[in-house]
């Protein structure tokens, strides 16, 4: 017995070994520790080219760059921007910038530590551009430390000098105040007083809000210019990478924002192409899609082009519209030709919205009413017309209305009796 056990306790001594012998042989090693390869600092002028530039307020960094102008950003030819009229920004800025040529506009954007405002905010990388015959100009000023806020803004100021018109993207409600205040710290003169301020916001939007769900830059780039950007730091990351630069002084971090200023700039410029050549001239924009052409025409009509605006929201119409703006559309085509003096174009727009179930269906019979009852006289048509409206929505109103043309046709039919 005793040898049973003892063979038998030797067999697991030599099964152990085995088991221990195997997993020697397939285990797999634990991975190193991943070592960072870059190294602890790195300054942004050791990784960008550009320079450090030394002003009577101490110095920064600046970095430049072309797009030649045989180049394209989308659908915009960089080289056509040269080409762009003296009077392009005139129906737009309402006459504010009447002959100003191409080459004497700055196109500013900054990224700066936060979007509140107010004195502790900072512009830490601002970025101009501008349009010359080799192509699109681009100068970036980055402080590397608040105590380079001072030479960076002087530097802006004296750039500035050359240009007539400082174009932006929400730049009135945003860049412009917070620079001035910037400047005002720094006990330096705002350069801006000098400058005529076009915000291609407030245009864009009277094209594209009816159809696009944001008019940001960024979508306005995709949509409208056809740009698809690849590895773009979100706006709202900004601030912190610049914070974890000033703590770490690793630029590694900074370079993404540098392109998204970048292109923020360029895709400005591009868009200058396009919207105000719209309001200069309805007939030549570049616009495929209806509910833009409305927007436009919206625009043209407040400015007293009614002619304009109508053929635009024809146009819009022959394009195709979504039925909730193509019903509002139709109605203001209908007021437009009654202003112009078009009484049967008018009527054909308004019986076509009377003739099918629509928002403005009640407003159309009603307007047919007052047609039929004081331009033709028809008063049973004027009534039926009514009692159309009222089977859809009984108001006060049309039941005066109804009341009133009763009463005439009553007496018409006494008068024919007679």
């Amino acid at each position: 017995m005793e040898d049973i056990q003892e063979q038998l306790a030797a067999l697991r001594r030599r099964i152990r070994q085995i088991d221990r012998k195997y997993e020697a042989a397939t285990a797999t090693p634990a991975p190193a520790p991943r070592r960072d390869e870059r190294p602890s600092r790195c300054f942004i002028e050791e990784l960008m080219s550009g320079e450090v530039v030394r002003t009577a307020h101490g110095e920064h960094f600046e970095t430049e760059r072309l797009w030649e102008r045989h180049r394209r950003h989308g659908s915009v030819d960089i080289g056509g921007l040269a080409e762009l009229p003296a009077d392009l920004l005139d129906p737009l800025s309402g006459g504010a910038i009447a002959n100003a040529p191409p080459t004497r506009w700055a196109f500013l954007d900054t990224e700066t530590t936060g979007l509140a405002g107010g004195t502790g905010t900072y512009a830490f990388l601002i970025g101009l551009g501008w349009i010359e015959p080799a192509g699109f100009r681009l100068r970036q000023f980055f402080m590397r430390d608040y105590g380079e806020e001072a030479s960076l803004l002087s530097r802006l100021a004296k750039h500035l000098e050359r240009f007539d018109v400082l174009i932006t993207y929400n730049g009135k409600a945003y860049d412009q105040p917070l620079l001035e205040t910037r400047f005002r710290m720094a006990r330096a003169k705002p350069p801006f007083e000098r400058l005529t301020h076009l915000d291609l916001l407030f245009g864009a939007r009277r094209l594209w809000k009816l159809r696009l769900e944001s008019c940001r830059l960024v979508d306005l780039e995709n949509q409208i210019l056809g740009v698809e950007r690849q590895g773009d730091l979100p706006g709202e990351m900004i601030p912190y990478c610049y914070f974890d630069f000033l703590r770490t002084k690793r630029a590694f971090e900074l370079v993404p924002i540098f392109h998204h200023n970048a292109i923020d700039i360029l895709s400005l410029a591009c868009l200058t192409a396009i919207v105000p050549l719209a309001f200069r001239s309805p007939g030549d924009a570049r616009l495929l899609h209806g509910a833009d052409f409305v927007g436009l025409a919206r625009w043209l009509e407040q400015g007293g082009r009614r002619e304009e605006s109508l053929s635009l929201l024809r146009r819009a119409v022959d394009v195709g519209l979504p039925d909730n703006l193509l019903f509002k559309t139709l109605w203001d085509i209908a007021a437009l030709e009654k202003r112009l003096g078009h009484p049967a174009a008018g009527l054909a727009a308004i019986s076509e919205l009377a003739e099918s179930r629509n928002p403005y269906r009640v407003k159309a019979l009603a307007e047919l009413a007052k047609h039929y009852e004081h331009r033709e006289r028809n008063f049973s048509m004027a009534l039926e017309m009514v009692r159309a409206a009222r089977s859809l929505e009984d108001t006060p109103d049309l039941r005066r209305r109804a009341e009133r043309i009763t009463a005439k046709l009553e007496k018409a039919r006494r008068q024919l009796a007679l």
